[in-house]
């Protein structure tokens, strides 16, 4: 029989504080009964000695102090899973809200997930194909890794979120699936991203939950664990090769924040809390693969920075914990060019693990190399070309700048719905090679030119 407690002494913000209470426990997961029967859920942030403080998920208006129920359930909170998830849309909390039934779970997981043992993990080194170009050929995704977009204010992350869940595959026909959490999102970036998952048929095989702008803060934070639970049941029960795509980090970390200052705790920089990179990390650490186990969970987060600034401590922070980043550049932006990565600047620091002989194909590291090098040359030729003019450059320098511009407008740009295989995207490469003198061609093999280069 549960105990219920009357004596909520102090109520602020989301926060609850409760008097005289006993055996309550970190993260406990609480009920609380209004006076007119309503129930409304919490966990209990801090235990101290006859002292609870809880957060309520759906806030604490219209709670009145003398006559509300307060039960501590003696449990954390748990998701139910099931592979039936897969084709389904769920808020933040796990509910479905896509009118269709209940999911009978299979098992019921705490969101909190059980750390990996480093000893136990595997080092990741089998290619994901997204369908694009400047990621696949200049930053291949890795399963297992971890690989951040940056973005920006105004520019397109929604869609290139969209398009990579939606093309995103494993080659040689293995069981795939993607685990899409968005967080903080307004209704029509909502509506955007399920139309686009049901009209493109991607639905069938992914999991999708949606936190809006208007749902409680807590909510928000609980969002990401139960995408990564979904996915470590999907990915270590039943041997599938998922890949969890979390937008936008930002809002998640502003939720942080706002919960820290309900709490009255002491801020780090930029007012967020002090634990944030802890944070951030137990959220981004839960990717990977086991040794001995078939399935891998690979995570795109996507955050945007506030101005454009990679020092803000949210970049900065998921920086230090993932391996590289796909940064989204404003100036190809406004060049009308999509997806605007700037290839200059990104870095994808498993990329050799994954590609070659038997993953992608033999000349894939030299191609990768041949165009970053000639990419930057030719940005180099451009910012010249601006003080001095064109005619001040020597013909290699054209060359190289003809070359970035091509670079751009036929290899990092492609449709929204273009879906390039990887064989395509080096074959787009090898073409651009033959704008450049041969003897340029310094990273790429006598024997690979001869087989791949267009005559």
């Amino acid at each position: 029989m549960l105990k219920e407690y009357m004596t909520i002494a102090e109520v602020t913000g989301p926060l609850m504080m409760v008097d005289r209470v006993d055996d309550v426990h970190y993260d406990e997961l609480v009920e609380v009964e209004l006076p007119g029967g309503q129930l409304r859920r919490g966990k209990v942030l801090v235990a101290e000695t006859g002292k609870a403080l809880v957060q309520l998920f759906e806030g604490t208006t219209g709670i009145d102090v003398t006559k509300t129920k307060v039960r501590f359930l003696g449990r954390t909170i748990e998701l139910p899973v099931s592979i039936e998830m897969l084709g389904r849309v769920f808020d933040g909390f796990g509910r479905p809200i896509d009118n269709g039934p209940k999911i009978i779970p299979e098992a019921r997981l705490d969101i909190n997930g059980n750390p990996i043992n480093p000893y136990a993990r595997a080092y990741p080194s089998e290619f994901i194909q997204t369908g694009i170009s400047a990621i696949d050929c200049m930053n291949p995704l890795v399963r297992g890794q971890k690989l951040p977009v940056f973005s920006g204010s105004g520019l397109p992350h929604p869609e290139i979120a969209a398009q990579i869940a939606r093309q995103s595959k494993v080659l040689g026909g293995e069981s795939f699936a993607v685990v899409f959490a968005a967080m903080g999102i307004t209704f029509e970036e909502a509506d955007y991203f399920i139309t686009d998952f049901r009209k493109t048929g991607a639905i069938e095989r992914a999991v999708i939950f949606v936190n809006l702008a208007n749902d409680p803060v807590i909510e928000r934070i609980a969002t990401p664990r139960m995408a990564l639970t979904t996915a470590e049941y999907l990915a270590f029960e039943k041997g599938m090769h998922v890949l969890v795509i979390l937008t936008d980090m930002t809002n998640y970390c502003e939720a942080l924040r706002e919960v820290s200052a309900a709490r009255k705790e002491v801020p780090g920089r930029r007012g967020y809390p002090g634990y944030m990179y802890t944070d951030l990390a137990m959220v981004y650490e839960r990717a990977g693969r086991i040794r001995g186990k078939p399935g891998s969970i690979t995570q795109i987060p996507i955050l945007s920075m506030p101005e454009d600034d990679k020092t803000h401590p949210i970049p900065d922070l998921t920086g230090y914990i993932t391996e590289g980043q796909i940064i989204l550049s404003r100036e190809l932006h406004k060049k009308g060019i999509y997806p605007p990565i700037n290839i200059s600047i990104s870095l994808s620091r498993l990329k050799d693990k994954g590609i070659g002989e038997g993953k992608t194909r033999e000349d894939h590291a030299g191609v990768l190399n041949e165009l970053s090098g000639a990419y930057d040359k030719g940005r180099e030729a451009r910012e010249l070309a601006v003080v001095l003019g064109e005619a001040a450059l020597t013909p290699t320098d054209k060359a190289f700048l003809r070359f970035a511009d091509e670079f751009e407008n036929k290899f990092v740009r492609q449709g929204i719905n273009e879906e390039r295989s990887i064989e395509q995207t080096l074959d787009i490469g090898w073409k651009l090679m033959t704008r450049l003198p041969r003897s340029e061609l310094k990273r790429v093999s006598d024997a690979n030119v001869e087989k791949y280069m267009p005559k």
